[in-house]
């Protein structure tokens, strides 16, 4: 069923309501020697909210700090309307420990930055950006609650953080009645499923919505790539290029190939293109909330755009589930098998409404 991006979703167990497909600005601005200048970062952003779109994703340090300034210009005349999902931990002054960290005085000084980027009194949504080991949950947590009673920012999320943090972080900010966090941004798509082991699914526990980056796994899906870029000798290893950096995150493999092949063969019969294929089997996952869309030209979020008209068969489905398949481990398979199953149930026949 064809979707589009007025087609709105909560965020977790919020009120708020969010498009199906996050705008990500971290190609606003040439500050990291690629993305969007102003004026093509500009029509991205049109683009996207003429269509009905209302969520945009950036962070404090995206392009040195010009996403967030670029995003403060063109919501001008539009902030009310407008769900700004902005991150904070990564650092801003080099030399400055400070400057970075999950502690009250990165927050709030992150957040004052942020809001005179942005050129904005509040931010709809701050995320912990990347978590940092050292930081007590509870200074996390009722810095963020400080800063929503503040009316600084007005829900919270986080990112890339263990499954059982994120958890106890939940169930501590429940019993304290400090405000839950009602988000998480995780990588996720038909590459990268690890997320399918506990994240998502204490997701759906602990009322969060999950909010995908990179949804076509840097790109891999897309079937740019071939297997000629696995040879060294065809491959620049150092020259700033995305496929250089897809090879060092170890992403361009022999198996993630194969999965992008699959990918193509659906889009084939569906008449579309793999990016759009690979970007709506994450959109259709029941346990998404909104992928992010990280275009860098109108054309690119046009073709990305139109993942939200893709409707698979059964069989199309399958194969692209098994395409990607990952094994869950312990104790998900275990507690999976039919023997757990008889000794935990019986012959009973339980329904379940989850």
């Amino acid at each position: 069923m064809s979707i589009t991006l007025d087609t709105y979703r909560l965020l977790g167990r919020s009120g708020l309501r969010v498009s199906p497909l996050a705008l990500g600005a971290a190609t606003f601005g040439t500050d990291w020697g690629w993305g969007a200048e102003q004026d093509e970062a500009r029509k991205l952003f049109d683009l996207y909210v003429e269509r009905g779109g209302n969520f945009i994703d950036t962070a404090n340090t995206y392009t040195n700090g010009s996403s967030e300034r670029l995003l403060g210009e063109f919501t001008r005349d539009k902030r009310e309307s407008l769900v700004l999902a902005t991150k904070y931990t990564t650092l801003r002054r080099p030399g400055d420990p400070n400057s970075a960290g999950s502690h009250r005085k990165s927050l709030f000084a992150s957040v004052e930055a942020s809001l005179r980027q942005l050129n904005t009194d509040y931010i709809d949504l701050l995320y912990l950006h990347v978590w940092d080991f050292t930081t007590p949950v509870e200074e996390i947590l009722r810095g963020m609650d400080d800063l929503v009673r503040q009316g600084k920012i007005l829900y919270a999320g986080i990112c890339n953080t263990p499954a059982w943090q994120v958890s106890r972080m939940q169930a501590i900010a429940d019993l304290r009645g400090w405000s839950p966090l009602v988000a998480l941004q995780i990588e996720y798509n038909l590459i990268e499923r690890t997320g399918e082991r506990d994240l998502i699914p204490m997701a759906r526990e602990m009322g969060l919505g999950v909010i995908p980056y990179s949804p076509l796994a840097g790109g891999v899906l897309t079937g740019k790539y071939s297997r000629d870029d696995l040879i060294a000798a065809n491959v620049a290893s150092d020259d700033g290029t995305r496929k250089s950096f897809n090879l060092a995150l170890g992403t361009l493999t022999e198996r993630n190939l194969a999965i992008a092949d699959v990918v193509k063969e659906v889009a084939t019969e569906l008449g579309r293109t793999p990016a759009q294929a690979g970007l709506a089997w994450t959109l259709r996952n029941p346990g998404v909330t909104a992928p992010i869309i990280g275009a860098r030209t109108p054309t690119q979020l046009e073709d990305n755009l139109g993942a939200l008209e893709i409707d698979f068969t059964a069989s199309q489905l399958a194969r692209l589930d098994e395409a990607g398949t990952i094994g869950l481990g312990f104790p998900h398979d275990m507690l999976a098998s039919d023997h757990i199953r008889k000794v935990t149930a019986g012959d009973l026949k339980i329904e379940t409404r989850r």
